[in-house]
């Protein structure tokens, strides 16, 4: 890079857009942030060359060039408005976001914009690059430092009233309260989000992401029929929108159908005007899903659960809810494989349901347990003993309401000679 400065002018900027590699157009952007002029024409040129340095930068995946970057245009921020400076502050922020693997450096480099801001006492800034590295901390798993920083910033932000910050810093509570698994606590702040939307015009994209986490806690209580409006809506904000999130919200609504048991519901979705635009591995991981659960098939579950690992096992919104669907489906066919024995051997049912023994024996232990069934494991001769469902003795019923009618008739004796006597 050149230490000689170019002028801040249009031409400058023209001349980095021919440039023919992209390391000569970063070079020549860098010359004209280095003019000194703070006249407004050399200034705006100056804001555009950043915009242009930044976009280059994140093209090149050169994550450390734009934090260097962003320390080494402090000065400049001193001559144009906060407004602009927060814009080009939050904009460098994003861009760093927007390379892969730069977590790490995005935390880092928030910490140190905050810091910033506190010393320039930019208030509006500092708030939402706080709300920033809140998600940051929380993508990143530190949970309680995320937790600690937002309970500070919402009291701060709600002293201000600043309705459209407080929507996203109570989203995020929520969400971070669902990954702690205190799910009172989620439900309380996605509230608190919801009555400050209200308030206010809040953009598509938000209020899809408002959407999206209410279809998240009401599946959570299993109530899949209100989760799926919600994720409805969702998909329609993100949808209209082209935004990524959108093939999610519709693997999620595809999700509630498989756990209300309308699996045949799946593939008319799937092949629908808006759900043909998203197909793709996301998808067909469903479709697999609900096709096994349309045929009862654990072999073909647990098929789907390996093809599609990335899909059904790496998301954690859909691995619980497939876990516990999968426990169900398990214990159906274990009751209807084991109804017509009274003693059978646990290898002969592990091979009519082409499960493992040890998998199949730890289950039926289980569900003994859980009462599903009366029986006992005899682990010495590898078999399972069923018992027949105990018959109550209607004698004990009968007598205690005898009991209880005689009660009633002495109570009713007694009343009555207690009026004779008086």
């Amino acid at each position: 890079m050149s230490s000689s400065y170019l002028p801040a002018t249009t031409d400058s900027i023209a001349w980095a857009l021919e440039a023919k590699t992209p390391s000569e157009a970063i070079s020549i952007l860098y010359r004209v942030l280095q003019n000194p002029s703070s006249a407004p024409d050399a200034v705006r040129i100056k804001e555009q060359a950043i915009t242009n340095l930044s976009d280059l930068l994140r093209q090149e995946n050169q994550a450390e060039e734009l934090k260097s970057l962003l320390a080494q245009l402090r000065p400049f921020f001193a001559l144009i408005p906060k407004a602009k400076t927060a814009k080009i502050v939050r904009g460098i922020i994003d861009d760093v976001a927007k390379i892969p693997g730069t977590s790490d450096l995005q935390i880092s480099l928030c910490k140190e914009v905050v810091q910033w801001t506190r010393a320039e006492k930019r208030t509006f800034l500092r708030q939402r690059v706080e709300a920033k590295l809140a998600g940051l901390l929380m993508e990143n798993k530190e949970y309680s430092e995320a937790l600690n920083l937002l309970s500070g910033l919402i009291k701060e932000v709600r002293r201000l009233d600043d309705k459209l910050l407080l929507v996203d810093i109570d989203l995020l509570e929520s969400k971070l309260h669902f990954s702690l698994r205190n799910l009172p606590k989620a439900k309380a702040s996605l509230t608190a989000a919801r009555t400050a939307a209200n308030a206010i015009y809040v953009p598509p994209a938000q209020q899809g992401n408002i959407d999206l986490q209410s279809g998240i806690l009401h599946a959570e209580e299993k109530d899949y029929k209100t989760a799926y409006s919600y994720f409805f809506e969702a998909f329609e904000a993100f949808n209209a929108l082209e935004d990524p999130r959108a093939v999610f919200s519709l693997k999620y609504m595809l999700l509630c159908k498989i756990m209300v048991s309308q699996a045949d519901d799946v593939a008319g979705i799937i092949s629908s005007k808006a759900g043909l635009q998203y197909v793709g591995p996301e998808l067909d991981a469903m479709k697999a899903v609900a096709d096994a659960h349309a045929k009862r098939s654990l072999k073909l579950f647990e098929i789907a659960l390996r093809d599609f690992k990335a899909q059904l096992g790496e998301d954690p919104i859909v691995h619980r809810h497939l876990s516990s669907l999968y426990d169900t489906l398990l214990e159906q066919n274990l009751c209807r494989l084991i109804e017509p024995f009274s003693r059978v051997e646990i290898a002969h049912i592990a091979e009519l349901i082409e499960l493992p023994v040890d998998h199949v024996e730890k289950k039926l232990s289980q569900m003994i347990l859980d009462k599903k069934f009366a029986g006992t494991l005899d682990q010495g001769a590898g078999c399972l003993v069923i018992f027949d469902d105990p018959k109550t003795d209607a004698i004990y019923p009968t007598t205690l309401e005898t009991i209880s009618n005689i009660g009633k008739v002495v109570d009713s004796l007694y009343v009555r000679s207690a009026k004779i006597m008086a």
